[in-house]
Parts: structure tokens; sequence; C-alpha cells
């Protein structure tokens, strides 16, 4: 797939812009400064809270959803900024990543966001379309200046200088009606591909919740676990409380090893394996930070009933706030690591954690302490590690197909939508 295979239009003209290159001899370039009119409207604090993002442009702010408002709200409003449905808001700090969008809401915004009307008339559908396609996106980030990544603020009169194409009112509303059914077919695409993925992670955990608790013998004799979340597992398991397989440790004071963190997705982790940034982490004091050996169980105290839990394979240190558990010699560490990252395990976790929403929950290792464990004969935990990861290389090659699928589809839209705004491409 790929724009190149759709139409051109017949006759080009210079645009004046290495980036754009020629551009269809009929339309306009113009300077944004020549299409925009700066408003600031305030006042008016019982309007709704609208947030400007980089992935949907401006949206309702959802005010209850603590976990997405990481910014403050004060309690007067009255010097918010008005951005009414059809104008074009921004936030001027997160520009160079495409936050910005003309509105289909009225609301209110953030005073240090910028506000404008329309100078000249144009479709605002096709205005915010261009205006956040990739190469628009990327212009404005030449536009910003700053020093540190997330710190960029948009110098007012460069952004003036950025061109926009414009083709006549009827050519864009084609362009916007053309736009909008092939990203919607692109876009159900995704959303199947979306749900092909869900449904293969579903199996990989199942898969892994079956063999862990129940083990690979379908006809091998059964008896009651006597835990409500297992029911029935071979008669030759063992069942024991999890303090009596696993100790509480804590030891400190080795600030020379590698940082390691637990991840949802991916486990016990080192910083170094890592490819986001963690500012500041190598100027804490790290010589409270707790020592892992490989082998030991690391539980995130905050998050391990979301499953931020899993089998260190690494030697280091991690936060003082983490809970850290030597096993026994009868777990296999990787069947350890897979039956505590277990749908069932983490279940427990959620029971044995205290707190209020999903912030304030602390894992309280003495209840945890008291969960009851199936332990298989470490021969057989072996077998099953061995079983669990050939068919999750199975499942893990699908889901990497489908995303790569993804992927393709999201660039033939990115390269479409560049295409029909810059005039690559002839739309009727």
């Amino acid at each position: 797939m790929n724009a190149a295979a759709h139409p051109k239009h017949g006759s080009f003209k210079p645009s004046g812009f290495d980036w754009v290159g020629d551009v269809p001899a009929h339309w306009d370039v113009e300077k944004l400064g020549s299409m925009l009119t700066a408003v600031s409207e305030k006042n008016n604090p019982h309007l709704p809270l609208l947030s400007i993002t980089r992935e949907r442009g401006v949206i309702e702010r959802d005010v209850e959803d603590q976990d997405s408002n990481h910014n403050f709200i004060p309690d007067d409003l009255s010097g918010y900024k008005v951005l009414r449905k059809g104008q074009f808001g921004m936030n001027k700090m997160k520009a160079w990543q495409g936050s910005y969008g003309v509105s289909a809401h009225t609301g209110i915004v953030s005073p240090a966001y910028f506000i404008f009307d329309f100078a000249r008339e144009v479709d605002p559908h096709f205005f915010n379309i261009a205006i956040r396609s990739k190469l628009y996106v990327s212009y404005f980030g030449s536009a910003s200046d700053g020093v540190r990544i997330g710190q960029w603020d948009l110098n007012q009169s460069r952004m003036r200088q950025i061109p926009i194409l414009l083709p006549p009112l009827p050519e864009q509303s084609a362009i916007v009606s053309f736009l909008d059914r092939k990203c919607a077919k692109i876009d159900e695409a995704v959303r199947i591909k979306e749900e092909q993925i869900a449904l293969l992670r579903e199996r990989r955990q199942i898969l892994i919740q079956q063999a862990v608790t129940h083990g690979l013998n379908p006809d091998a004799p059964m008896k009651d676990s006597g835990i409500d979340w297992i029911g029935q597992i071979p008669a030759h398991w063992e069942v024991k409380p999890l303090t009596a397989e696993a100790k509480l440790k804590s030891v400190a004071n080795r600030p020379e090893l590698e940082l390691l963190s637990v991840y949802l997705d991916r486990g016990v982790v080192k910083f170094s394996d890592v490819d986001e940034k963690r500012t500041n982490a190598t100027s804490l004091d790290l010589s409270n930070y707790q020592h892992v050996l490989r082998g030991d169980l690391v539980l995130n105290n905050q998050q391990a009933w979301r499953g931020s839990v899993g089998v260190s394979f690494h030697e280091g240190i991690v936060s003082p706030a983490y809970i850290i558990l030597k096993l026994s010699s009868r777990w296999d560490a990787d069947f350890a690591n897979l039956f505590f990252r277990s749908g069932p395990m983490v279940s427990q976790y959620l029971v044995a954690s205290k707190g209020v929403g999903t912030i304030q929950r602390n894992l309280y290792w003495p209840k945890l302490k008291r969960a009851n464990v199936t332990i298989p004969p470490i021969e057989e935990q072996r077998d099953i590690t061995r079983h669990v990861q050939a068919q999750c290389e199975k499942i893990d090659a699908g889901i990497q197909t489908k995303d790569g699928q993804i992927a393709t589809l999201k660039e033939y839209k990115t390269s479409l939508i560049n295409a029909a705004v810059t005039g690559k491409i002839k739309v009727t």
C-alpha cells in the first residue's frame, strides 16, 4: 500500500519551501500568521474543562479520572481561556509534539494555551487534518525553543511563518471526505488486528495459568488443592503456605550494583535494558536500595496487585519500598517466574493489599505470607516451563506479525494524509 497509487494533479508550481516542494498550481500557499487571529476570552468558569492532546487533539477532560489527571486543577477557573467549537487551540509547550487542533467542543483550557480564530474562510476539518499531519508537526518542532525535552516553548514569530497549503474550498471538502472514508477503513482494520492481538495475549495467559496450576497431563490423578483460586491439582503436587517456601529478606548498602525495576509486562529488568530514560536515577542515594540476587522474587509494593512482580535473573538493587523474597531450593526460577506472575497469583496480591483507589494500595506481607501455593516436583516444573516457553514463542510470533501489520497500516495512513493535504495526490 502506498499513496503513489492514487492519481496526481496535472500542473504544479514551486511552493517556496524545500520540505513541501512543488504544489498543485491552483493551490494557495499561505503563512500561518495570516490564517489565524489570536483571541483570549476568560471568566467562564462554568464551561466544561478541555484538554489538548498529542494523540487526539482537543478533547473533553474527564475530571473524575484521577489516573489521567496529573495536572493540577485550581479552584478558581475564571482565568482559564474559553476555547469555542471551531476555534484552533494549542498547547504551546507541546506544539512540537502535535498537541493542538481545531476544537469540536466549547469549554475552557489552561491560560497558558494559545487560542485562535480563523482570519480567512477555510474548512476547519481540512485545516485540522492538515495541521495535525506528520509534516506540519515536524515544522512546529523547528519553531520551538528549549534546552530539555518536554520544556520546549513555541516561538510565536517563527510559528507565524509556518506555511499552510490551501486548495479551493470545494477541494478541501473533497479531501476531508476522501480521508474520512479511507482512514475509517484503515482504523477498522487496525482495530480488528488489535482485537486479534488481545485474544492471542489472553490465550497466552490462559496457557500459562493452566500449566502452572494444573500441569501438562490431562489424565493425571487429581485432588482438591484447598485453594479456591486454583481448585483441582495433580495428586502428587504439594500445597504449602508461601511463608514456608519464601522468606522475606532486606539487605542494603550495595550502591555500586545495577539498578533493577519491575514491569507489568516484562517482570524484573535492568534500567540499562529499558529504552525510556530514568531521570535523576543515578543521582539518588542508593545505599538504602535492597540487594537482589538471581532467583529472588521481587514485588513492587504498590503495583503487585496489577502484576508488577517477577523472579530476578540479574543481581542488582531495587527500591527500598519493594518486597524481596528468597525462594526455597524447591523452586525452579523460570517456573517460579511464570507461577508468581500468573493471573490467579496476581489476584492474591490484590487480596493481600491495603488501601483505597489505584494509587495508595500497598502489599501487606503478613497477609500475603499466609497464602497457599502449589509446588510440583522440580523436574516437572522444568518440563512445564519448556512447554510453556515453546507455545508462547509461537503466540508471540503471531503477535509480532500482527504488530507489524498494524505498523504498516498506520504508516500508510500517515503517508496518505500527508500526500492528500500537500497535493501529492489528486482528490476529486
